[in-house]
């Protein structure tokens, strides 16, 4: 088997524009005595690669802690953007990760729904505008956003991408991966 980290470090992250940059302090430290390492961190439920659930944009959308966890774990395809890359989608892929700065339209969006698309990942911190948002949230479509696939292949991998349960959250951090069967 073989795994794919496809997260951002996170003090290291990419930050949207506007949003306060993760951070931590060192509250204990065996250098100065302590018995133990203990760190505080604090960040935005929004820095590096995290999952924006529908409370994001949907009044009384689900938070973080209610979502369906089917959607963020199973069988991925893994594809190049660019032009007309909604349209190259495979018949039956549920979960999408698109490889490059993707800026999802309205009429991608669009076009996602009618694939039955389940999950949207892309290396953008930011999937689209308000509408764009608004209309995947409000089917019910996660977006997983902030990931890296520069070292993954294109084609079809199992992912595994669980926000933290955060509860009352409208997105949480994730530690996604890809899982390949090694070939032989």
């Amino acid at each position: 088997m073989i795994i794919k980290d496809i997260a951002q470090e996170v003090f290291s992250a990419a930050v949207y524009p506007g949003d306060p940059a993760p951070g931590y302090e060192r509250i204990k430290s065996m250098e100065q005595g302590d018995v133990c390492n203990l760190t505080r961190f604090f960040m935005c439920a929004h820095n590096g690669t995290h999952v924006d659930a529908p409370a994001h944009f949907v009044r009384d959308g689900k938070t973080v802690d209610e979502m369906d966890l089917k959607s963020l774990v199973g069988k991925a395809w893994v594809m190049e953007g660019g032009d007309g890359w909604e349209c190259r989608i495979p018949q039956g892929a549920e979960r999408v990760l698109v490889r490059g700065y993707e800026d999802v339209t309205l009429p991608q969006a669009e076009e996602l729904l009618r694939r039955g698309v389940r999950l949207i990942g892309t290396e953008t911190q930011k999937m689209g505008d308000a509408d764009v948002h608004r209309l995947l949230l409000g089917h019910g479509v996660v977006l997983l956003e902030g990931v890296r696939l520069q070292d993954v292949p294109d084609g079809e991998a199992f992912l595994c991408a669980q926000p933290l349960n955060l509860g009352g959250a409208e997105g949480a951090p994730c530690r996604p991966i890809l899982i390949y069967e090694e070939q032989e």
